[in-house]
């Protein structure tokens, strides 16, 4: 599949931007995570995912403690789901259409962006849910197209601190106040409801 479509060649054409942008190409894309690939991936407390069924396009933010994102090949990576609203827009879109965009910022004095478009997967397997503290499934990610992009315009964040709701060992997350708002109460998975409110519905 080429890098550029006919969009992206209408604007590079525009502005005198053709050679350069195959000189990216072929200077800086590549199809195996080098070593400082592994260490923004692995180092991340969160990252964007972008997905399409098509007609719906999402994007979701993705967090967790450092290290939640894990590599699992020279081009593969798997990161878990959480908790979460129901709506399974990012996941859905997967399953209707498994290409995807992951896009890592370090918003650090280090300033780095990376992006990675690639073909997605989802696997249940129990003993795989395991190694993943408080997952509901798994999204693995084989990458295509890796490209570190420039860091310009990128903010420098100090102090990014965790959030309480990222399950993690020794640490059980406190309840979304959402759940318990008239118009999800009522609207949760059974499981939920059991657990959060006894035979109160």
């Amino acid at each position: 599949m080429s890098f550029y479509h006919e969009g992206n060649r209408e604007l590079q054409d525009r502005f005198d931007g053709r050679n350069l942008a195959n000189s990216l190409e072929k200077n800086r894309k590549h199809h195996v995570f080098t070593d400082n690939d592994c260490k923004l991936i692995e180092e991340a407390p969160f990252f964007f995912l972008a997905t399409t069924s098509g007609e719906i396009v999402d994007c979701s933010f993705k967090g967790g403690v450092p290290g939640f994102i894990k590599i699992t090949g020279p081009n593969s990576l798997s990161f878990p789901d959480y908790d979460g609203n129901s709506m399974y827009r990012s996941l859905g879109n997967i399953l209707v259409n498994n290409n995807v965009g992951l896009l890592f910022i370090n918003f650090n004095s280090s300033a780095e962006r990376m992006r990675i478009n690639g073909v997605a997967s989802i696997d249940y397997d129990l003993e795989r849910l395991q190694e993943f503290e408080g997952a509901k499934l798994i999204v693995d990610v084989v990458a295509t197209n890796i490209f570190p992009n420039c860091p310009r315009y990128i903010p420098e964040v100090q102090n990014l601190k965790i959030s309480d709701d990222v399950p993690r060992a020794g640490h059980i997350p406190p309840e979304a106040e959402w759940k318990f708002r008239d118009y999800a109460k009522p609207h949760l998975p059974e499981s939920e409801r059991k657990r959060l409110f006894g035979k109160e519905t």
